[in-house]
């Protein structure tokens, strides 16, 4: 049996892309938060703050470190699989990723070693400092990645010479046409994640009737964070698609399973997309209001995909399901965020389990979007890996068989098991111990005065 190289290594990408990119949506989130715990503790002195960030900066420490691994293989496959894509982009693609580890990883890397053993070296302000330098690097580290992968769908400031890839205006190049909505969309979508996770744990917590002292304080301070992000990502969602419609409007049309190029066009709410006849099976839409939201007017003409030749088209059915499992999730996320506004209002946040129930089951519902949004995102600028420019076949290493990819598929796909299930058991175990399993240090014990004044106390002197 002959094995195709590129299927197997688009395969190989799509895995190791979705399986890091939930770290990342998780500890982005994940490090404000701990930045906003670690200032409340320095603020009121509320050792209740202490043990929550105590708790969290572990779980965020397994997430970082798994994060890092699943990240590392990454940068090799642009290597192993992609030369091509590495040789002809070099010029933009080398320099981005380089300033994301020298200016973001090294931060995060660094702050997170001081926030893990430097409690007792520094005095409250510089551990605060330390949380809130965690938070601006994983940020940091957003904004270059976005960078990166926004040019690749809107690529700008770069003229092609030979077929490699020369930057005349590196503005233009890192804030390209698509970097603004996309940098917002997924920042927003981190939050939403994190705060969706955290809900689920202190839901959990107040089900089993523990914890319910910091369970409280967690359940209201992400739900009223969830209040106003959910409708916030509604709306830029809403900036993303019309920027999407303007500079990848094939890719629109995939979204919105639109065939024919025409006025007035329906919002399928459901259809099965048929590649092959170039039609839809069973649909249900509503009437004219793909149109309204694409061009703010009922009659507005939406580019169909027939506009396109078959092999410029990207696959039709995935991105078409995938737009809507996102869109679906996000509907849930601000429906729970309303009932929680109103439960607040009733005085019955804490006291209605059927609530704390669905807040559990929508732990995962966050992720389960992100890797929607990733999938509608990357499959629907297909068959173009640099859009417009290369397409996606012509970037693979010449040298690759088949067999090398399958084998490297197989390995990577035991190495990220393992990692998985050991992550997912420490996180398990840190989350089920309880935030009053950590212990709430004093101001008058193990504290140093200034940055570094405790560095020459041998360990056992700050032991308790």
């Amino acid at each position: 049996m002959d094995l195709d190289p590129l299927l197997l290594s688009r395969i190989q990408f799509a895995f190791v892309v979705s399986f890091h990119i939930i770290f990342p949506a998780f500890t982005i989130g994940l490090a404000s938060y701990i930045a906003v715990l670690e200032g409340l503790w320095f603020k009121t002195g509320n050792p209740v703050y202490l043990r929550l960030s105590k708790m969290w900066i572990k779980v965020f420490a397994v997430s970082f470190g798994m994060g890092v691994v699943s990240g590392i293989v990454m940068s090799f496959q642009f290597g192993t699989n992609w030369s091509e894509l590495s040789y002809a982009s070099a010029n933009f693609l080398g320099p981005i990723l380089s300033y994301e580890v020298v200016t973001a990883f090294f931060l995060e890397a660094t702050f997170l070693g001081v926030l893990l053993f430097g409690r007792s070296k520094l005095p409250q302000g510089g551990h605060l400092l330390a949380a809130i330098m965690m938070a601006v690097g994983t940020l940091i580290s957003s904004f270059w990645i976005l960078s990166a992968n926004s040019w690749m769908q809107t690529p700008a400031g770069i003229e092609m010479r030979d077929g490699i890839v020369h930057v005349v205006s590196w503005m233009e190049a890192i804030f390209n046409p698509s970097f603004g909505y996309r940098f917002a969309h997924m920042v927003l979508a981190a939050y939403l994640t994190t705060a969706f996770f955290v809900i689920g744990v202190s839901a959990w917590y107040l089900l089993k009737q523990r914890s319910e002292q910091y369970a409280k304080k967690m359940f209201s301070m992400t739900l009223w964070l969830v209040a106003i992000l959910a409708p916030m990502q509604i709306f830029i969602g809403d900036m993303h698609g019309l920027d999407t419609f303007e500079h990848q409007p094939a890719k629109v049309a995939a979204m919105e399973g639109n065939w024919e190029t025409s006025r007035g066009v329906p919002l399928l709410l459901f259809a099965i997309p048929d590649s092959a006849a170039e039609t839809n099976h069973f649909e249900i839409g509503i009437p004219r209001l793909a149109s309204l939201i694409l061009t703010h007017d009922l009659d507005g003409e939406v580019p169909g995909l027939k506009e396109w030749a078959p092999e410029d088209r990207p696959p039709v059915g995935p991105v078409f399901w995938a737009f809507r499992v996102m869109v679906g999730i996000g509907m849930a996320m601000l429906g729970v965020a309303m009932i929680g506004l109103w439960l607040r209002w009733k005085g019955r946040l804490y006291d209605t389990p059927w609530f704390k129930k669905v807040c559990v089951a929508m732990m995962p519902a966050p992720f389960i979007a992100v890797l929607a949004g990733w999938l509608t995102t990357e499959i629907g600028r297909q068959p173009w890996v640099l859009y417009e420019i290369m397409r996606t076949e012509d970037a693979l290493s010449p040298s690759l068989t088949g067999g090398m990819a399958l084998t490297s598929l197989i390995v990577f796909f035991i190495v990220y098991a393992v990692i998985f299930v050991a992550g997912g058991y420490y996180i398990s175990k840190i989350l089920g111990g309880g935030p009053e399993k950590e212990e709430a240090e004093t101001e008058s014990q193990g504290r140093a005065a200034r940055p570094l004044s405790a560095v020459d106390s041998p360990f056992d002197a700050v032991e308790r």
